[in-house]
Order: C-alpha cells, then sequence, then structure tokens
C-alpha cells in the first residue's frame, strides 16, 4: 500500500482537502444527472460508488477525527448505500500508513528519542493503519511488542473537523436547533480522549484487570514506561482480525464461543462495571489459534452513569415496553420526549420508538438468541427504510434522546452486528455468573 509522507494539519490545509472533495462530487452529480437524462431507468448505485469512493479518498489523507467518522458510519449498515459501507469499513483498519521517515520524525517529536534508541528492534513499515494512529512491530529484551504511534496533527484537529463535518450530520440525521450541540460535544469529548494514550493505557489496564475471569477472553500487557501521550507499547497478539474470522469458513462451535465472550465481555461492562468498550468495530478484536477472543483497543470508554442505566434497561422489559404509562414516562426520562411537544409529536414518537425499542430489545426477552437469524436483521433493515422514507419524521425537531444514546446505541449495535458476522448463538445471561451476588 502506498504510504504518506505528510498530512495536513492546519485549519486551512484539511478545509482545502474538503473543498476538493466537493468538488469532485459535484462532477458525480453532474455525470450522473448527464445520463438520467437519457436514461430514465438509471440507478443511483453508479453515484453512490463514485461518491463514496471520492469521500474516503479524500478522508483518508486527512486521518484524524474525519475518517473517525466515516469509521463509525460503516458500522450503520442500514442506515447508508452498500457503497458507502464498504468503502468506509476500509477506515477500520486498512487506510494508507505513514511513510518510514515520517514515522520516525513523529515518533522523535512524541517521544524525544527515535524508535532504535529504545526497542532492540523496531519495524519502520507499519503492520496495521487506521483512522488515529497505525500499529508497528518491534523488540525489547526479547518480548515482541506492538507499538501504536498517532498521526501527528490529530488531537488538535479534531474540533475544526467536526465543525466541517457538522452541517452534513445535521441533516443526515434531521438534527435542529441550539440543544443540537450536546450531541458534538459528547462526540467531541470522547474523539479527544481516543488521543489522549496516557489515558488509553489506563482504561485499558483497568478493564483487562476487571475483566481477566471471563472465558475465552485474553488482553496484551501495557508498558507504562514505553509509552505516552501519543504513543502505547503493548503485547504484540498473534491473530486474526475479527473480520477476516468471519470472512472464512469456520467451526461454528467456535464461533459461538467466541460470540459467548464477546458478549459476556460486553454485558460484564455494561451492567456491573456501568462503563463500555464503546467502539465495537472488527478492527479492535482479534481472534487466536485457540479460538480465543483478544480485545486490543480501549480508547474509547463510555461511562453508563446510573440515571440513564436504569430507564434505558428497564425498556428491556416486553412488559414495561408494552405498560404505556409507564413507556410514556421512561421516554420523557430518557429525553426522548420533550416538554415542548405537541400532542402529534408525543403519539408519533411514542410510536416509532415503540416500533424500534421492541425489535432492538428482541435479543434479551429469552434465554438464547441467534444472531444469525436473518428475520431478526431484515425486521431492523425494513424498519429503518420505513422511517427513512417517512416525510412526516423530516418536519419534526429530531434532537431525540439523552446524549448519552449516542454511544450506548453505537455500542450495541456494533456489538450485534459482530455476533452477526460471527452467526453467534449466545446464552443470554451466562456473563451473570462473572458478577459478584448476582443471580441467574
Amino acid at each position: 500500500m502506498k504510504t504518506i509522507d505528510s498530512i495536513p494539519t492546519s485549519k486551512l490545509g484539511r478545509t482545502t482537502e474538503l473543498v476538493k472533495t466537493g468538488v469532485k462530487i459535484g462532477g458525480n452529480y453532474l455525470k450522473y444527472y448527464g445520463k438520467k437524462a437519457f436514461d430514465k431507468e438509471l440507478t443511483r448505485d453508479e453515484l453512490d460508488q463514485d461518491n463514496a469512493s471520492d469521500i474516503y479518498d479524500g478522508l483518508k489523507s486527512l486521518k484524524g477525527s474525519a475518517l473517525k467518522v466515516a469509521q463509525m458510519l460503516s458500522m450503520e449498515k442500514s442506515l447508508l448505500p452498500n457503497a458507502y459501507v464498504e468503502k468506509f469499513s476500509l477506515a477500520q483498519f486498512s487506510v494508507p500508513p505513514l511513510s518510514a521517515p515520517l514515522v520516525r520524525k513523529t515518533f522523535k517529536t512524541y517521544q524525544g528519542a527515535y524508535p532504535e534508541d529504545l526497542y532492540d528492534e523496531f519495524t519502520a513499515n507499519s503492520v496495521n493503519a487506521a483512522s488515529i494512529g497505525q500499529v508497528h512491530k518491534a523488540k525489547k529484551d526479547g518480548k515482541i511488542l506492538a507499538v501504536k504511534i498517532q498521526y501527528p496533527g490529530v488531537a488538535s484537529s479534531i474540533s475544526s473537523d467536526l465543525a466541517m463535518v457538522k452541517p452534513i450530520a445535521m441533516r443526515m440525521f434531521n438534527i435542529k436547533g441550539k440543544d443540537s450541540e450536546k450531541y458534538f460535544k459528547e462526540v467531541e469529548g470522547k474523539l479527544l480522549e481516543e488521543t489522549d494514550y496516557i489515558l488509553e493505557v489506563k482504561q485499558s489496564k483497568e478493564i483487562s484487570e476487571a475483566c481477566s475471569h471471563i472465558d475465552n477472553l485474553i488482553f496484551p500487557k501495557y508498558y507504562e514506561a514505553l509509552s505516552s501521550k501519543r504513543i502505547i507499547t503493548m503485547d504484540w497478539m498473534q491473530g486474526k482480525h475479527l473480520s477476516e474470522y468471519t470472512s472464512e469458513q469456520n467451526d461454528q462451535e467456535v464461533s459461538n464461543k467466541i460470540g459467548q465472550a464477546l458478549w459476556d465481555f460486553y454485558m460484564f461492562q455494561m451492567h456491573y462495571l456501568k462503563a463500555v468498550h464503546a467502539d465495537p468495530h472488527p478492527g479492535n478484536f482479534l481472534v487466536n489459534d485457540k479460538g480465543q477472543l483478544i480485545a486490543i483497543d480501549f480508547g474509547c470508554i463510555k461511562e453508563v452513569p446510573e440515571d440513564f442505566y436504569v430507564p434505558y434497561f428497564e425498556l428491556a422489559v416486553p412488559e414495561n415496553i408494552d405498560n404505556p404509562d409507564f413507556f410514556r414516562a421512561k421516554l420523557y426520562e430518557l429525553e426522548i420526549l420533550r416538554q415542548d411537544d405537541s400532542e402529534a409529536e408525543i403519539d408519533y414518537f411514542s410510536t416509532l420508538f415503540h416500533e424500534m425499542l421492541s425489535l432492538f430489545t428482541s435479543p434479551f426477552h429469552s434465554d438464547t438468541f441467534d444472531f444469525s437469524d436473518e428475520t431478526f436483521w431484515n425486521s431492523i433493515t425494513e424498519l429503518s427504510e420505513k422511517y427513512s422514507k417517512d416525510t412526516t419524521l423530516r418536519k419534526m425537531n429530531g434532537n431525540r434522546g439523552s446524549k448519552h444514546f449516542l454511544y450506548i446505541n453505537r455500542t450495541f449495535f456494533g456489538l450485534y452486528n459482530l455476533l452477526h458476522d460471527l452467526g453467534a448463538k449466545i446464552n443470554v445471561n451466562q456473563f451473570k455468573k462473572y458478577i459478584p451476588n448476582a443471580t441467574a
């Protein structure tokens, strides 16, 4: 893969790159409508593919939060056309890496020394490049290590990058009004945390230790003396990325074991730690040759406050969802319904969220759940298509729900997608055996 010798770090430089991308997209639309004039049956497939390629090409040269947003969107498989999902998913763990000279220069800036000064061996070429940083292989004192290096300028450009994508996001998600700022502040805060590698090492050690007793789940060891605000050194973990594993023909019993470990890991965090790994994409998990799951990235941890946790999971119980008074009261607690809503808005959003929550919480409604069940996934797709075409929804204020929904829903939707890719059948309540004094 071609390497990158420089990354635009100034606001002007990054804006210029996005303007270039906008010009290309404008050209794609002109080409599409030109063809459409002569072929009324022409679909948007070619337009979507051209736009997805041009947007991704523009973002991958910028890296940082702009590329991270594309990565997040790639997980929303029912929201975007398939061309975007396929292209943006490359941001998970396959983007052009920094060149060896730029790596060496960046490392010296961050660490105050060159890689060869700190490690016995250091591989100059990246083995894995993603949205915020890239990973190199190294050796020290006989140990094989993974060294994650953050791209230059990422942390300082987060606010300006989000300001550029904000208008697009507001149109895409029908967000209106000044109170929309709470959602963007939530994203900005989490992205800033992801660039703080000292915080990431702390979070990694805490969650690794807390979850070390979960079956078939392992973690790398982290080395604080060889880490800093923009560098992380950890054990090299041998395995296949989860997406690589799921692309192969695998023993279903092993896939179920991996899926169970993934489910137990997330449920233990959610219900006991009340803080959860909120970036469940395939690039953050490996599978080793023993069929064990390896969690390797803890940059994005979402704390789950009690006043959100309680009503959120109360609505995972069918009797509560189907109790109109209780259900509506919880919608107010979760900021889905607003005090200034009209009767029409109350009725509309109560119906919408009843339908959504009844479907999305269905994995909690029985002792076991089969994530290979296509009926479940087809229902999600149909529901998404139904409301994406609903003109009534477009006329209403889309600012719905607590800011905590952003990362909690992302966590569950990402988890569901990973389990679906595994085709895993899981025991829903098995995680309780890892919680002290929990009842099954």
